[in-house]
């Protein structure tokens, strides 16, 4: 086969300069990190001023950086990948210790180091713990690697970073009982927002509507997962509100030019605040309109058998009618009147319980059967073995309210797509594990051949460099070096301050703690102007060194780190990038043509149209972050991009296609009526 018009030639890769160092918008909630850090930080700190053994604070400090992690992650999920950030933040921290009592070789010590950095890069990037990912851990033990140990103080420093990590799992889970759905409402403002970015991007055409549009499904994709995360089986008011939301946004996906951006982004904002959640309605319902309980359908029976009852959707606004006034059943009123919301916030009238043995009812297309509501043309009633993978309601949940068991079906159809065992992940990490370990070992070697003493700082640089391919990773060794050189003069800037005392110098981390959070954010290179000065008051200034001489040392360390490291990234070439790229073409193909399958097949049930169309969307996430990734690579064959491009349409397409045979789509003019859901924040 011809590669004309699969592939793109190889290219000319640029390396930015300017690029790299724009600073970017700062994240939604940039001081939470700054906070909990401080939070974390002070009380161990503290205690060891006022105990006089200031010299241990770098012990302390290794456990209370934890708190830095898993501020994107539900509070069940956080306390999991808190605790193991803590085990291996410790395990890090003992081998480091051990290798410090057992030798002062300075080479052997590098190369444990770099072997450690090249182990938690590998388990960070496969469990996606991050940000900071790894850079903390590897600070953590490479810094102890070269402080003078004896194996009887080993178990005394681990317990001392043991106590302050437990403290820092207390400050990382502090805000849960205040707002314990705070984590997935912020996925899901991001992902409305991404939304309406398409959306808005979509209407005013050109080449930055794809980018928006990958941008949009990556959040929307993002905010399933964190709803997922929450550990929950059991539906709730608040979750089942903010998945209706996420739909919102997948219907806005599928249908752009009818999205509302604005509503939209008022949707983020409210999601964003500590108020209710808005309650939009469920976009599934749109065609079998208001449902309502046994003592409504009897209220409304000669209605139903004349064909006029009032189906309309709640969320759709009332609408005049010869008896508008009047209060009709269930509770809904005329113009102007409140919905009554029962105690799980939905209309009273709201419910899809029909008349026990009542016969089979077909409403503008739905057919109820039991409690369930099926597309006319769905075929006989799912008849397979597990009920939630099949669309069948479980007895368990069969008198639960439609909305919930619909967000049981979701809930079940992403467990449906089994996550990558860890062994794979890991395989696709090998390049980048062994440019971590060659990097770090040849800094930390070539420090040490210019008579660095502590070769750690060259180490942790070329750590922190490596990215997902090579331009990522030049972009990255420039932050660094800019960011490094402005530390150490900020560093020489605030030395005489700190050394007025030990509270003064408590004082003066406590701020580069902030700081460093606070300002990453808008580009890694600003918080790296705070990261510096905090590391080497802690790792240095309780020695007094001569403050010319360690901002001479760090700057040559810096530039070591990252010449040499970079080139090492250069060097380990990832040719398996390209077969990456294949294989993920090759999965949307076969996510594409299930779901195209079931959207043509008479009898595809909710669970399994769901299960398609998050199974195609997660594909494309992938088949896109894949492509990036390897298009930033050197020394490797041309990539298919033009087939990537029309795998991302194709797959787009019929994405669409699949929320409207769900029934997503709502009618015209119908989401600009919401009400509040009656959830917590």
């Amino acid at each position: 086969m011809s590669s004309t018009g699969s592939a793109t030639p190889a290219r000319v890769h640029r390396l930015p300069l300017v690029g790299a160092l724009r600073l970017g918008r700062p994240s939604d909630v940039w001081f939470k990190p700054a906070l909990s850090v401080v939070a974390a930080v002070a009380p161990p700190s503290l205690l060891l001023v006022a105990l006089g053994r200031l010299d241990l604070a770098a012990y302390t400090m290794a456990g209370s950086l934890c708190a830095l992690y898993a501020h994107n992650r539900p509070y069940a999920a956080r306390a999991k990948v808190l605790a193991w950030v803590i085990l291996g933040m410790l395990g890090g921290l003992a081998v480091a210790l051990v290798a410090a009592s057992l030798t002062r070789d300075a080479v052997v010590l590098v190369t444990v180091g770099a072997l450690l950095a090249a182990v938690q890069k590998a388990v960070c990037d496969a469990t996606r713990v991050g940000p900071p990912a790894h850079v903390i851990l590897t600070f953590v033990s490479s810094a102890t690697l070269f402080v003078p140990q004896t194996l009887g103080q080993v178990p005394g420093h681990l317990a001392l970073a043991a106590g302050a990590g437990a403290w820092a799992w207390l400050v990382g889970m502090a805000p849960a009982p205040l707002r314990p759905h705070g984590p997935e409402r912020r996925a899901t403002a991001q992902a409305l927002d991404a939304a309406a970015a398409y959306a808005a991007a979509a209407a005013r055409g050109g080449e930055g509507a794809a980018g928006a549009r990958s941008a949009a499904y990556a959040a929307v994709h993002a905010a399933w997962q964190t709803l997922l995360a929450a550990g929950t089986t059991r539906p709730s008011t608040t979750r089942g509100a903010l998945e209706r939301l996420v739909v919102r946004a997948e219907v806005a996906l599928a249908a752009p030019t009818d999205a509302d951006p604005t509503l939209l982004h008022t949707w983020a904002r409210a999601v964003r605040g500590t108020g209710r959640i808005p309650r939009t309605g469920d976009p599934r319902r749109a065609g079998e309109g208001v449902r309502r309980d046994e003592e409504s359908l009897r209220g409304a029976g000669d209605d139903l058998r004349r064909g006029n009852a009032d189906t309309r959707r709640v969320d759709d606004g009332p609408r005049p009618t010869a008896d508008a006034p009047r209060q009709r059943p269930g509770g809904l009123r005329g113009v102007g009147h409140a919905v009554p919301l029962d105690d799980d916030s939905r209309p009273v009238g709201d419910r899809s319980r029909p008349r026990a043995g009542g016969p089979l009812r077909e409403v503008r297309g739905v057919r109820r059967v039991g409690g369930d509501s099926l597309p006319v043309d769905a075929g006989p009633p799912p008849m397979g073995d597990g009920p939630q993978r099949t669309g069948k309601v479980p007895p368990a949940t069969g008198d639960l309210p439609r909305a919930e068991r619909d967000e049981l079906l979701g809930v079940d159809a992403e467990r449906d797509v089994p996550p990558r065992p860890l062994w794979t992940r890991l395989e696709r990490l090998r390049p980048v594990a062994l440019r971590t370990a060659l990097g770090c070992a040849l800094a930390g070697y070539a420090a040490l051949a210019l008579g660095a003493e502590r070769p750690y700082w060259a180490l942790v640089t070329a750590a922190s460099l490596y990215q997902a391919n090579v331009t990522l990773t030049w972009s990255r060794a420039v932050q660094r070096v800019v960011g490094n050189v402005v530390g150490v003069l900020l560093f020489a800037a605030v030395t005489p301050v700190a050394q007025l005392g030990p509270l003064a110098l408590m004082l003066c981390i406590l701020a580069c703690n902030f700081g460093a959070e606070a300002l990453i954010g808008r580009n890694y290179w600003l918080g790296s102007v705070c990261v510096t000065p905090l590391a080497l008051l802690v790792t240095e200034l309780p020695g007094y060194q001569p403050t010319g001489e360690l901002v001479t040392g760090r700057v040559v360390d810096t530039l070591v780190g990252a010449l040499v490291g970079f080139a090492a990234a250069v060097a380990v070439t990832d040719r398996r990038a390209g077969r990456r790229v294949e294989r993920a073409l090759t999965a949307v193909h076969r996510a594409r043509e299930h779901a195209a399958r079931l959207v043509a097949g008479p009898a595809a049930t909710p669970a399994a149209l769901e299960a398609a169309r998050r199974g195609l969307a997660a594909a494309v996430v992938d088949l896109r972050a894949t492509a990036d990734a390897a298009a930033g690579e050197w020394w490797q064959r041309a990539l298919p991009q033009e087939r990537v491009v029309l795998a991302e349409q194709a797959a787009h397409r019929t994405l669409a296609a699949t929320v409207r045979r769900q029934g997503l789509l709502p009618d015209p003019g119908t989401s600009t009526h919401t009400h509040t859901e009656g959830a917590s924040p």
